[in-house]
């Protein structure tokens, strides 16, 4: 199984900041607060996409990050949301999940199916409020607003089971492999007799951000081959997954055979196989146009497919000569083709919710003291401004409203102990007002 896999570490963006303000207009003295909220960052999303079939481009981009939120302002102007950051991937794609803490695998795992299937991987941060929502009856000034949430950061390891969109076919020693290592990163073993390869290779062909495709070297494929002759049906069923084609020729004739019966020969092997194969498009490229050779056969093998309507590329393998062509025409094609596929199988957007721990908090003792952990209390420690009085005095209702202080107070916590939350160091009261 030939499986592509790719690391990728996100990040969410902050929400805002909420604002303190107050209205200050003449003959209005006394004008309350009106600090508006911050914006929620924006989250990193993971879309399954159509015409993606490898993760080549995160070997380039594995952080990924999404925009802070805007911070709030007077007025009760709220900030501005940020956009999420859509990073695109093959359909099939896996994605697993690491624990921050033990950098283990969680059991967290997606599978993106389906076209415009989305996960979130990293959420953002949520806004924090302006002072305008800490006013009451006795706090009529609230010199305090809380910080934005800071945006979630993770690590996810991406899989994908690489199927081949262009296989490549011709006769045993027509430079297919040489083709395939010219084009991709993929090393075939390459030696001057037939049958050298002997199990089908794969290579990422890139052709440029977000545009890459999978070829692969199907061997095997001889007169008679329908009947299992040669490396027979093992490679025919390759044939048989592939998008379309391109038949490698060799036109200089090394081993004496003729371009063009090699060719129907082939062809007739797919028919014979399976009719289908017959109608998957087909370019074919003539090899090792560097040979001296080679260039009594081109005339004669050009007329022959002008006549066929079968779309050429004069090509050497060994050189590159006129492969960049023939590779931006298969992708060109490729498109069209999957563009096709995206008609027939036309979804909208589907997001995949990944359940989170559902249990709030947990508390332990250990020397040091009361270490406090969950989602809750690490994001109202985090979205406080520490060195606000005002601000400290909400976070202790904050914690209170949650349970944290009667859960300390039954764990046998005393006054005045130290109480850890998110390695920040507090220390215990009861009733702080």
């Amino acid at each position: 199984m030939n499986v592509d896999t790719a690391r990728v570490q996100a990040k969410g963006g902050n929400g805002g900041s909420g604002c303190i303000s107050f209205r200050r207009e003449k003959f209005i003295p006394r004008g309350g607060p009106n600090g508006g909220d911050g914006g929620k960052g924006g989250n990193v999303v993971l879309e399954a996409v159509e015409g993606m079939t490898t993760l080549i481009d995160f070997k380039y981009h594995q952080h990924q990050r999404a925009d802070n939120g805007q911070h709030g302002m007077g007025k009760l102007r709220n900030g501005k949301d940020a956009e999420d950051r859509i990073v695109k991937v093959p359909i099939g794609t896996i994605v697993q999940w690491y624990r921050s803490e033990d950098e283990e695998r969680s059991d967290e795992m997606v599978d993106l199916k389906l076209p415009s299937q989305r996960v979130v991987i990293a959420r953002g941060g949520i806004g924090g409020r302006g002072n305008t929502h800490f006013r009451s009856s006795t706090f009529q000034t609230p010199r305090v607003a809380e910080k934005g949430e800071p945006g979630e950061e993770t690590v996810v390891d991406l899989e994908v089971k690489l199927i081949a969109d262009v296989g490549l076919i011709g006769y045993p020693n027509a430079g297919k492999s040489t083709l395939l290592s010219r084009t991709s990163a993929a090393r075939p073993k390459i030696a001057n007799y037939p049958f050298t390869t002997l199990s089908p290779n794969l290579g990422v062909v890139r052709v440029g951000t977000e545009q890459n495709f999978v070829l692969a070297d199907i061997p095997g494929l001889i007169e008679g081959a329908h009947a299992g002759l040669g490396l027979g049906h093992d490679f025919l069923r390759h044939v048989e997954r592939t998008k379309m084609l391109i038949h490698v020729i060799d036109i200089a004739a090394v081993d004496d055979r003729e371009p063009i019966t090699d060719y129907e020969k082939i062809n007739r092997e797919l028919e014979l196989y399976n009719s289908r194969l017959g109608r998957i498009p087909q370019l074919v490229a003539l090899n090792k146009a560097d040979l001296p050779s080679a260039e009594a056969q081109l005339v004669k093998i050009g007329d022959y497919f002008k006549r066929q309507k079968r779309r050429t590329f004069t090509i050497s393998a060994v050189t590159g000569q006129g492969v960049e062509g023939l590779i931006r025409t298969t992708y060109q094609l490729l498109q069209r083709i999957n563009q096709k596929i995206r008609e027939q199988q036309k979804a909208t957007p589907t997001v995949i919710e990944v359940p989170r721990a559902k249990k709030r908090f947990q508390i332990s003792k250990d020397e040091r003291g009361y270490s406090v952990v969950g989602t809750q209390p690490k994001r109202a420690v985090l979205m406080t401004d520490l060195e606000n009085t005002q601000a400290l005095v909400m976070l202790h209702r904050k914690l209170k409203n949650m349970g944290v202080i009667n859960a300390l107070l039954k764990a046998g916590i005393k006054e005045g102990e130290d109480v850890y939350i998110h390695g920040f160091e507090f220390q215990f009261t009861a009733t702080k007002e």
